[in-house]
């Protein structure tokens, strides 16, 4: 299920469409008013998006997701290559993982052949309901609109594994010698002020991942074997710019705190310990607003 985060945040727009504030959702209204251009895909595509980002937005009240897809199906108007959701993004149990995984490979697959030039009606159809599908698993209680959204993208991806089951076979790939890898220099040790570390979050989330140990490790080591050639471990908490970014000032402080709290179980001295929110500040990759980025979920380690 969704956090209760995006509950709050539907209450709160719901109320304040009481006091003029609609213009929060100019995205969907321009989806609704743009004219597609683009291949016969994207056009598809974004008249997929406007379809599913009304019944987001009208019948089931989830402004947040409605606004995200309304940015993809603006992407796509314009012509842009938009790509359905990565799994990393969204909040699923493991055999839902692994369901929605190998439903998103085989679609890839699919595009990678030529099924959006081929069929680019039922190749928008599928994208538009896998991010459907994947929507609604990860609030996992509306039975009927998950199985809508799964057969459908089922269907549209039957019929286009069908008619891509006639084509030809592809050229044999041609055989590339691997490049000589040069010799490399030796390199003097880092010095501590140049070593940064990097922990990464899921969204929404300020736990430590079973994939951030090994980088913790290493960074309690690196500290225990560099004692005395610097004094502070500057811990700095960031998040991506989904949600308000009050909330994620909030947020980012959770993950540096939490950084901070795994390095003392791992026998670093608190006094050493330094922890700062930079928020929405900062971003590793560069997004526009309300945009899931898993590189800008993260926590910077660096000694000084």
């Amino acid at each position: 299920m969704k956090p209760m985060r995006n509950a709050f945040l539907s209450l709160v727009a719901v109320l304040a469409l009481g006091a003029c504030t609609y213009d929060k959702f100019d995205e969907i209204e321009a989806l609704n008013e743009v004219q597609a251009v683009g291949s016969p895909f994207t056009q598809n595509l974004a008249q997929e998006y406007r379809a599913f980002v009304n019944r987001e937005h009208q019948e089931m009240l989830d402004y947040p997701d409605a606004l995200h897809f309304a940015r993809k199906g603006l992407a796509a108007a314009a012509g842009k290559t938009v790509l359905p959701e990565p799994l990393v993004d969204w909040n699923l149990l493991p055999q839902h993982i692994e369901e929605l995984g190998a439903a998103r490979g085989r679609l890839m697959v699919a595009f990678d052949v030529g099924a959006r030039e081929i069929d680019p009606v039922n190749s928008a159809i599928a994208q538009v309901r896998f991010d459907c599908w994947i929507e609604q698993q990860e609030e996992n209680w509306q039975a009927d609109d998950i199985g809508g959204c799964k057969s459908g993208f089922m269907n549209a991806l039957a019929a286009l594994e069908a008619g891509l089951g006639q084509l030809p076979p592809p050229p044999p790939a041609v055989q590339v010698p691997p490049p000589i890898e040069p010799i490399a220099e030796p390199v003097e040790p880092m010095a501590p002020e140049d070593a940064m570390y990097l922990v990464f979050f899921e969204w929404d989330e300020a736990e430590i991942s079973s994939s951030a140990t090994s980088v913790l490790d290493a960074v309690a080591e690196a500290i225990r074997e560099r004692q005395g050639t610097f004094d502070i471990v500057n811990i700095v908490g960031h998040a991506d710019t989904s949600g308000p970014e009050a909330y994620n000032r909030k947020l980012a402080m959770r993950r540096a705190n939490a950084v901070r709290d795994a390095l003392i179980q791992r026998g670093i001295d608190p006094a050493m310990l330094r922890v700062e929110s930079r928020g929405e500040q900062d971003l590793l990759v560069q997004t526009d607003d309300n945009v899931r980025e898993p590189a800008n979920r993260r926590a910077n380690i660096s000694f000084e």
